[in-house]
């Protein structure tokens, strides 16, 4: 919750200072400041913005990597019958959203940006439940929250394959050399960490040359953690620990300070209702994920392809696929991808907003009506009752 809070904090902030003109356009002459990092003879340029986006993030998507493998491990997603649901939800709430897009933007100047409304926040949509407290059953979270995992799954592959761009074999190459020692270094028995964060920053350096976005290094490092004790020590439980409240508290916030500062203004309001990005943003996450994750869910029950957990009503569904819309990090950091040209980027934003915002109000709304029905906590189903609870 703490980690949804600063990064709405962080998001508001962001608005704020690119709209108070006392400080100008100091906003994006900030973030456009250059940034040289590297030895002499062996460095990169770029601005700041660029340094948060390929540099911090792969921390963020380290973390990422390190959940996935922990649910992969002993969470949810440890067998195959418990990882049914969640995957057959985040297809649907992955696919409905790009149809819908594309649907209003197919041959447009905005096609690029139809992985953009695909994206589900895990820190925000998992901040909003937690709002609601006990109030709701603890099996909406943990739905909730194993979708949101297949889902960064998903957006990673979709951005190894159809965002990267300009592959050079060699560093390719160099890459999977640098893995491949990690490897060697985990058979081995190495327990020590700086030889790791040596060999990391080797590993990112060369994806980053490769033309595959970086930060698909960090969540390869992740996957890469052992699942089981090293030495008597817990490795991905400890850097999940020690690392977390960083990105968490920090490194996203940072992130989502330094790319949702959009102005706002009758001007750009209007241009953005009249842009096909922002309806297909925004319906896409608010309808889309809606009826892709429940249409999904439900089918799935119906047919008996999957069970959800105890307590959890067909109400509690749509509430769940509401809060799937909530699209901020992962689909702010796409448009990063898809987009340079900056009315293309404000529209995308505008849309990203609009649609978090609503989706996040409906979830919660329909989790509180169909929690308590009659103002009283509903009861929970017997497990006889649950596939057919309505």
């Amino acid at each position: 919750m703490a980690g949804g809070a600063v990064l709405l904090l962080a998001a508001v902030a962001a608005v704020v200072w690119a709209n108070l003109s006392v400080f100008g356009d100091s906003y994006t002459a900030f973030w456009s400041r250059e940034l040289t990092l590297g030895v002499p003879g062996f460095s990169k340029t770029e601005d700041l913005q660029y340094w948060v986006n390929d540099l911090l993030m792969v921390f963020f998507f380290f973390i990422v990597g390190l959940e996935i493998k922990r649910e992969l491990a002993a969470g949810e997603l440890n067998d195959r019958s418990k990882a049914k649901m969640p995957l057959i939800a985040a297809l649907g709430g992955v696919f409905l959203p790009g149809v819908i897009f594309l649907s209003l933007n197919l041959g447009g100047e905005g096609a690029a940006g139809w992985a953009i409304p695909m994206a589900t926040d895990i820190a925000f949509a998992v901040g909003v439940l937690a709002l609601l407290g006990s109030r709701i059953p603890a099996g909406i979270r943990l739905l909730l929250l194993s979708i949101a995992i297949v889902d960064d799954v998903i957006a990673i592959l979709i951005i190894a394959v159809f965002y990267s761009e300009g592959l050079s074999l060699v560093w390719i190459a160099l890459s999977l050399v640098a893995f491949a020692v990690v490897l060697l270094m985990q058979r081995g028995g190495v327990a020590k960490v700086w030889p790791y964060w040596v060999i990391g920053a080797v590993v990112w350096v060369a994806v980053l040359s490769s033309g595959v976005h970086a930060t698909i290094a960090g969540v390869i490092l992740g996957l890469m953690t052992p699942a089981q004790p090293v030495k008597g020590r817990h490795v991905l439980e400890d850097l999940e620990h020690g690392l977390h409240p960083w990105t968490s508290l920090l490194i996203v916030p940072v992130f989502a300070l330094a790319n949702a500062g959009i102005v706002i203004s009758g001007e750009t309001v209007s241009i953005a209702i009249g842009s096909s990005i922002f309806w297909g943003i925004g319906l896409g996450l608010i309808l889309g994920k809606l009826f892709g994750i429940s249409g999904a869910i439900l089918l799935a029950r119906r047919f008996g392809w999957g069970q959800v957990p105890a307590g959890v009503t067909t109400g509690h569904i749509w509430g769940i696929g509401a809060l799937g819309g909530i699209g901020f990090t992962v689909s702010l950091f796409i448009t990063s991808l898809a987009f340079t040209e900056i009315e293309l980027i404000d529209d995308a934003k505008m849309g990203i907003f609009a649609g978090s915002i609503i989706s996040a109000l409906v979830g919660v709304v329909i989790l509180l009506w169909k929690t308590h029905p009659t103002g009283k906590r509903s009861r929970t189903p017997r497990p006889a009752q649950i596939s057919s609870e309505e």
